[in-house]
């Protein structure tokens, strides 16, 4: 006798909503180690396993409207890297978004070096609308924690031109083979903060306020401490100058 044979699973058709989140996630898994400009509807539709009539079902104004919508999920997230509690010493705070931040660099590496860099034929004025809210999102946040809900021109042009340097430093990382490694980035774009902080700090009444509510924060071992005492040192050589 032969045994009988194990019937195949049930087809489930799925509804407009997770069909529309299925072919989102595979675009986004496409869009991150591959340029836009690499992708093709047929690759979405062969990935997710359907056909290329039915990825122009859900996205009418085909590769470029998937395109959006997938930046636009991938937007979300990335803002959320930057949503963390007001609990704990700032740069306790910051370090565990940038380690969340870097997370989604590493996974998105060659979708976020086209992203941010430009040039591909399926960036527009939304996409690159979709990209500035991150990067406001991601400066709002910080004020936050600095304390600061009303910043005036100095200290907010000090906090975007950090955000600014972040991405900069992302993309040469992506660059240069992920190196150094990601909590070594991390530090040291810490500390970057730190320093520009304190500069400006000299010269703009609100923002040596936020630092001196940020300093009461902070403990003697944690990366506030940490810098001034590597740092020291080096001021110290320079003391002729005072």
């Amino acid at each position: 006798m032969t045994s009988a044979a194990t019937p195949a699973p049930a087809y489930r058709r799925l509804s407009v909503e997770e069909r529309r989140t299925q072919l989102l996630g595979v675009a986004l898994s496409l869009f991150a180690h591959r340029a836009p400009d690499e992708v093709s509807l047929d690759d979405v539709a062969e990935a997710a396993g359907v056909s290329r009539p039915l990825v122009y079902r859900y996205f009418p104004g085909g590769k470029q409207e998937l395109y959006e919508a997938a930046l636009r999920s991938a937007a979300d997230v990335l803002e959320l890297c930057f949503a963390e509690p007001a609990v704990g010493p700032p740069t306790e705070r910051l370090t565990r978004v940038l380690d969340r931040y870097l997370a989604f660099v590493d996974g998105h590496d060659a979708g976020f070096s086209a992203l941010l860099q430009g040039g591909s034929v399926a960036e527009t004025s939304r996409t690159s609308a979709i990209v500035d809210e991150v990067r406001r999102a991601a400066a709002e946040q910080v004020l936050l924690h600095l304390g600061v809900p009303d910043p005036g021109p100095r200290l907010r042009m000090m906090v975007r031109t950090w955000i600014a340097a972040v991405e900069a430093a992302s993309l040469i990382w992506l660059d240069e083979d992920k190196q150094p490694p990601a909590a070594d980035l991390r530090a040291w774009l810490v500390d970057h903060l730190i320093a520009l902080l304190t500069a400006t700090a000299s010269t703009d009444e609100q923002t040596a306020g936020a630092v001196a509510v940020l300093l009461a924060q902070e403990t003697a071992e944690g990366p506030v401490g940490t810098l001034a005492r590597r740092v020291l040192p080096v001021v110290g050589d320079g003391a002729h100058l005072l």
